[in-house]
């Protein structure tokens, strides 16, 4: 993986190869509160419907919302903070975070909810962008891709313990303590992220790389389906998984399936991390294709409580550095494009998320909770045949 900014890096570590951690983990911890606010009301439906006096369903569209929020405010807020140096828009960012999430806590109301989780799904939308580059330009040179990944890792570790956090912190004392907490820790990140972090200048944009001229790039738009249909069939099955495990009889073992998934999320960053610079297309076609087989395993086998958990625990190792990979492939593919490209990969990523929790929604509601796991292999499917004909520009060979 190669550097794609053209602004110098500085030299903020003793150690000319030595990956700045403190750093990273200000980026990790960044986009780990961002997905845990995004996913948090997941395992908190039941209560906050009862709070908001509407149903489930609907309660699971702040989810939606969220996402939704995070995908139209990508590319243009990414564009209009372009030259304003990068801690700054990453502290503003969290502010809101934190702010919307205290809110959230305090509302009663349906709606005034659906607006507060719109304004913040904008604010995760200035925080997205950021990562990937941020990390890159304060990686040395050939350690890009590690540092990208530890940035990154945040997004499916909040994925995998947004859902076991909420319902652990609502068994405390509501539904609402779980959004304080989560404020608590935004707030807690950006003091960490003050000392830590260096404030890298912005840019200005590049009339060159234009959203409709970056989408042309060899390889994007199929990395592109590959992340959405990828992400979409995650998040229909993810966003309901207490469904799909009251069907299967396995409604008391929520948290251990969850436990399991968040394990083996973070063991996958941990293995990915150490390998993504020098094995970027096996890694994502092997991703694929294990999370097709855990879906398969899933849909024909949901009365057998040890082959979920077991496929389940290969889902989060397939899924865990995922967002990572498909970063990854569109910094490469695109090159000097990678800041647009990036705002472009996010907008996707966000709108799948989105789309997900919908499509989701609409089969529970229309069907049974076997529908969500053939709509997802149906998808993953699809993306998995995308990542493996993309071997020219997409995911090389030899990337």
């Amino acid at each position: 993986m190669t550097d794609t900014t053209s602004t110098a890096r500085p030299t903020t570590t003793p150690r000319r190869n030595r990956l700045p951690g403190k750093a990273l983990l200000g980026l990790f911890l960044a986009g780990f509160i961002s997905i845990l606010t995004e996913c948090l009301p997941a395992g908190l439906l039941p209560d906050m419907s009862r709070t908001l006096d509407t149903s489930v369903s609907l309660t699971g569209q702040t989810v939606t919302l969220y996402a939704l929020a995070t995908a139209l405010g990508a590319i243009p807020l990414a564009r209009a903070t372009a030259t304003w140096h990068r801690k700054n828009v990453l502290q503003l960012a969290l502010g809101i975070v934190a702010v919307t999430n205290a809110l959230t806590a305090l509302s009663g109301d349906y709606a005034l909810t659906l607006v507060i989780r719109f304004v913040a799904g904008l604010g995760t939308g200035l925080i997205w962008p950021l990562l990937g580059g941020y990390a890159a330009r304060l990686a040395p040179q050939g350690r890009q891709g590690r540092a990208i990944a530890i940035a990154l890792a945040g997004t499916p570790i909040g994925l995998a313990l947004g859902i076991p956090l909420g319902t652990w912190l609502s068994g405390l004392g509501g539904w609402q303590v779980a959004f304080h907490a989560s404020a608590a820790l935004t707030v807690l990140t950006m003091a960490w992220i003050r000392p830590t972090l260096p404030n890298l200048p912005g840019g200005p944009v590049d009339g060159r790389f234009t959203v409709s001229r970056v989408l042309v790039i060899p390889g994007l738009r199929t990395i592109l389906f590959a992340l959405a249909t990828y992400m979409i069939a995650h998040n229909i099955l993810y966003t309901y998984i207490t469904d799909f495990l009251r069907h299967a009889g396995m409604t008391g073992q929520t948290g251990w399936v969850l436990f399991a998934f968040g394990v083996t999320s973070v063991l996958s960053v941990l293995v990915v991390g150490t390998h993504i610079d020098r094995h970027l297309r096996r890694l994502v076609v092997g991703s694929t294709v294990l999370f097709a087989i855990c879906v398969l395993v899933l849909a024909l086998f949901s009365g057998v409580p040890l082959l979920v958990y077991i496929a389940v625990a290969a889902w989060g190792f397939a899924f865990g550095s995922s967002p990572s990979l498909f970063i990854g492939g569109a910094i490469d593919a695109t090159g000097a494009a990678a800041d647009v490209a990036q705002s472009i990969t996010i907008t996707v990523f966000s709108a799948s998320i989105a789309l997900g929790g919908f499509i989701g929604g609409l089969l529970l509601a229309n069907l049974d909770a076997t529908s969500i796991t053939w709509a997802s292999l149906a998808l993953v499917i699809a993306a998995g045949a995308a990542v493996i004909g993309g071997r020219k520009h997409a995911f090389p060979k030899g990337a």
